[in-house]
């Protein structure tokens, strides 16, 4: 299907999570109404030909403040009906002209025995790596990243980071705890991530140690710019494969109030899409956006927010490979 051609609702084209007939274009479906899935993407658990899958993680049981982000890949769906009728507007292409992306729908793990939530989520993404399909997804408190990353490294080594957040989640901690700030003191210490090719951005709480990652905190960013963050960026991380970790919390609570550790001080919504349009090219294995608090949320503004990065980190994805 065409990415021009956008056809008006009818009754066969309602209901794409179920109904869609391509698994490529963009296709028109009422924002208001039909069955929910990240923008409008199938939803599927075959993985056959498959280049991303979007995949929940509603999994909140490391926060340290305010819970509630078990209900965030579920409400950032929801906002990415009001995105999908159209391709993201700053790119010159169709990411669904060039990808084909499901939503594969969430991981499951008991609440009920969180200690093996863990190896419950690492267990369904050794499933997407396996076929060859990038994850991107939809948190789910941080602690998440983790067991991805571990799973990642199983298959490329170890990665470069690029990191957004208003904490570095690099405080020392001791081994097997889960928590939803100490995971990439854990994944450096353990060669998950390579710190040397790694760069955390947008930091406003403080943290004596570095483990080896490049920080450009708060007051380096508002100080030098958008433009000089991804030049720092693309000159840490350079050729090597990267996983892109975007807590909802790099953005200031204006923009973003349903988060569960909000932080003055943060960036606009604005900024933060024209940071990952600036990731375009590099070869991204990986991709999360974490942290959405609905039961903090205003107008779902926090859930749009993350939907329209998430939408932006698959065109940086797709800036790599040819239109079909």
């Amino acid at each position: 299907m065409s990415t021009n051609e956008k056809s008006s609702a009818t009754a066969s084209h309602v209901d794409l999570a179920f109904t869609r007939e391509s698994p490529y274009g963009t296709r028109a479906e009422p924002t208001y109404s039909g069955a929910l899935s990240f923008l409008r993407r199938r939803y599927s658990k075959e993985l056959a030909g498959v280049d991303v899958a979007v995949v929940g993680v509603p999994f909140d049981l490391a926060t340290t403040n305010r819970p509630g982000t078990r209900l965030g890949p579920r409400a950032i769906r929801a906002a990415s009906a009001s995105l999908a009728w159209c391709p993201p507007y700053a790119w010159d292409f169709d990411p669904f002209d060039r990808l084909q992306v499901v939503d594969w729908g969430d991981v499951f793990f008991d609440p009920g025995e969180p200690h093996k939530a863990p190896e419950a989520i690492a267990a369904a993404y050794r499933h997407f790596v396996a076929s060859g399909v990038v994850p991107l997804t939809l948190g789910g408190d941080h602690f998440i990243s983790f067991p991805i990353l571990q799973v990642l490294h199983e298959r490329h080594g170890p990665l470069a980071l690029i990191h957004f957040d208003a904490h570095s989640d690099t405080w020392r901690d001791r081994e097997g705890r889960i928590d939803h700030g100490t995971m990439f003191f854990h994944a450096a210490r353990l060669g998950l991530v390579d710190p040397a090719r790694s760069i955390q951005l947008g930091m406003r709480t403080h943290n004596d140690e570095t483990h080896g990652y490049e920080v450009r905190d708060a007051r380096w960013l508002h100080a030098q710019g958008m433009d000089a963050a991804i030049a720092a960026i693309r000159a840490r991380v350079g050729k090597a494969k990267c996983y892109v970790s975007f807590d909802v919390d790099f953005l200031d609570p204006s923009f973003a109030p349903g988060t569960g550790t909000p932080v003055v001080g943060g960036f606009s919504t604005q900024d933060a899409l024209r940071l990952i349009r600036g990731l375009a090219g590099l070869d991204i294995v990986g991709m999360d956006v974490v942290e959405v608090s609905p039961p903090y949320d205003m107008s779902e503004l926090t859930a749009l927010a993350a939907a329209s990065i998430a939408q932006e980190l698959l065109a940086a994805h797709a800036s790599r490979f040819p239109s079909r």
